[in-house]
């Protein structure tokens, strides 16, 4: 599974709507991934959004995540602001390892908690490459 820029940044511009606001609140959802013996976990770090307001879609090979916030979400005149509540895409490419079929989240406290379970028998082998 692999984190794909140019395609978060293609989402980003559809259709021109608010797109300087996803890009600007984009990296204000930091994600981590780790693995078990049997899936990807994902968490998206997204506090104070609105859990039905999530939407998780697989294109192809692509997963991607979106948050848009609800019609007349209230803007305020900020005196200091470190953090956005705003929308975001990001999309992460997905190898064939990867059971679309039974992807699952859930949002937990502030996280949204996406496991990608790895097909058995499937697992991605990994190589190491010497530096010289």
């Amino acid at each position: 599974m692999h984190y794909n820029q140019s395609c978060a940044a293609k989402g980003n511009q559809a259709g021109n709507r608010g797109s300087h606001l996803f890009i600007r609140s984009m990296q204000r959802a930091a994600v981590n991934v780790y693995k078990t013996e049997t899936s990807f976990e994902m968490l998206v770090f997204a506090p104070g959004r609105i859990k039905e307001n999530f939407s998780l879609g697989v294109k192809g090979n692509e997963l991607t995540v979106t948050y848009r916030p609800p019609e007349g979400f209230p803007k305020f005149d900020w005196v200091m602001r470190e953090y956005s509540r705003g929308g975001f895409v990001r999309t992460f490419t997905l190898d064939d390892s990867i059971d679309t079929t039974k992807i699952s989240a859930k949002y937990v406290d502030g996280v949204l908690q996406v496991s990608l379970p790895v097909i058995a028998g499937k697992e991605t082998v990994s190589q190491e490459i010497k530096v010289s």
